[in-house]
């Protein structure tokens, strides 16, 4: 057994912003290549440490410290996320209580776990950071396991690394009380009392804001032992990321918690069952536990009014800078792509035709034209080969050479992968040596393409996580496209 400053050693080896994000570090994020057009001066293809997304992909492309901020709509008849945000956010408890906040947490205290959970379940809640589970499933069993353990821990995943995606950055940052409310509420209905926000490098202004708002809720009783004169005992322990893409997926964050290399992990175990530390462990995303408080206190019912089918609720969609309207937009599920793009989004802002979209971040199905009347939903989107995702939505228009497109999002994939498992450590480099081969039309037609088909099957098929899983799937989707012609770019 390596002793603990080795392991840190080799775990601190792994990552890419070891010592922070540097000021003025440029993107190399997918939206901002495929906005490079834009402001050439702030692509840039050689970067060191690469940054594949600063979470400014609504003013892509762009660099570390700029001070813009999105635009905020909501599109649905309620707003259980982005309420606040465009009301101008609650940076303060004041602001916050005054705008609802913590009401949710004082109605579950006089009332019981067991309420919380079943209004979770009833709520048709699903997990907003791309897998789509259950909530409150999810809880469900957490809480059978913690009863029968007598420990768990709650994480909130805030390492948001799809590029084109960044609802978490400004919830973190404008409203970091109900990203802790709801890990509170979370707590409360599973029995846990130790909590854990897992925060990007990328992300310092979040970090900040939370820690201000953490210090915030454990000088009024918020946080700590006995909450609001309960007996509720949970508090909330802030960990910087280091920058790694992988960390966003739960075994590899738990294991960089642990300080030891964050690889992704087998399952079973699930987390749920043995996590962190080896004991029982509830890992949610920002937006999942941004919509909890809302649930509470407007009742599942009303939750559940919103959506179709299986995709209850609201989604926030981070519509990038190619976009009329490019910001943060909440829509109900049900509603279609083409609504999206033409109406919320505005189209393209040159005016120019969307020739495809990147839907939920790049390691996903392109989704083209012919399927914009698709409508929002997990089941719907997975019939089109695509996915719900983070809920970027990344446009591209006949500028972006898909051969190019290719190359760039299997260099992501490459440099992001954590190299447990073969086929991603392997594979990925590979395709991206043939994609740069059919982009710059260095090799025959023929070759390249069946070799690429092959490659982006047995990365569906035997990936130990979504990165694989993704960049086949990305792959697949294109080569549908054009099965038999695969041109060079110009």
């Amino acid at each position: 057994m390596p002793d603990p400053e080795s392991r840190r050693a080799a775990s601190e080896s792994f990552y890419t912003l070891r010592t922070g994000l540097l000021p003025g570090a440029v993107c190399r994020g997918t939206a901002c290549f495929v906005a490079r057009h834009l402001r050439p001066s702030l692509w840039s293809d050689e970067q060191a440490p690469g940054v594949h997304c600063l979470g400014r992909c609504y003013d892509a492309p762009s660099r570390s410290g700029d001070t813009t901020r999105p635009g905020i709509r909501i599109h649905a008849h309620h707003g259980p996320v982005l309420e606040r945000l465009a009301a101008g956010g609650a940076h303060s408890l004041a602001e916050y209580q005054s705008l609802g906040g913590y009401r949710a947490l004082r109605m579950a205290i006089v009332g019981s776990p067991a309420a919380v959970l079943s209004s979770i379940d009833a709520s048709g809640l699903r997990g907003r950071g791309g897998a789509g589970f259950p909530t409150g499933h999810k809880w469900k069993s957490f809480a059978e396991a913690v009863r029968s353990a007598g420990v768990g821990h709650i994480v909130a995943n805030g390492d948001e690394g799809d590029p084109g995606a960044f609802v978490d950055r400004f919830l973190m940052e404008d409203d970091p009380f109900g990203v802790i409310e709801g890990l509170t509420l979370a707590a409360l209905a599973t029995g846990a009392r130790q909590g854990h926000l897992y925060v990007r490098a990328e992300y310092p202004g979040a970090a900040r804001n939370l820690t201000s708002a953490l210090e915030e809720a454990r000088a009024s009783g918020l946080l700590g032992p006995r909450i609001l004169g309960s007996t509720l005992d949970f508090d909330i322990q802030l960990t910087h990321g280091h920058g790694s893409y992988v960390c966003g997926e739960e075994t590899a964050l738990l294991r960089s918690l642990e300080h030891r290399r964050p690889e992704v992990q087998t399952r079973p175990p699930h987390p749920t069952q043995q996590g962190f530390l080896g004991r029982p462990t509830l890992v949610n995303n920002v937006e999942t536990l941004a919509n909890v408080p809302w649930i509470i206190r407007h009742g599942a019912p009303a939750f559940h009014a919103l959506g179709v089918g299986s995709s209850r609720g609201t989604k926030v969609l981070s519509m990038t800078s190619l976009f009329r309207n490019p910001g943060l937009h909440e829509v109900e599920f049900g509603t279609s792509l083409r609504k999206i793009v033409e109406h919320h989004g505005g189209g393209l802002a040159d005016g120019s035709a969307v020739e495809g979209l990147l839907l939920g971040g790049p390691l996903s199905g392109v989704v083209f034209p012919k399927d914009f009347d698709t409508p929002l939903g997990f089941e719907e989107l997975s019939r089109i080969s695509a996915g719900v995702g983070h809920g970027g939505v990344i446009a591209f228009d006949a500028r972006t050479c898909l051969t190019e497109l290719a190359r760039e999002v299997s260099r992501f994939a490459t440099e992001e992968s954590c190299g447990k498992c073969t086929p991603c450590r392997l594979g990925a480099p590979r395709l991206e040596r043939l994609q740069a081969q059919s982009a710059t039309g260095t090799a025959s037609e023929a070759q390249p393409t069946d070799e690429i088909e092959a490659l982006s099957d047995a990365l569906i098929q035997t990936s130990l996580c979504g990165l694989g899983r993704g960049l086949g799937q990305f792959t697949q989707s294109l080569l549908n496209r054009k099965p038999h012609r695969r041109p060079a770019c110009q």
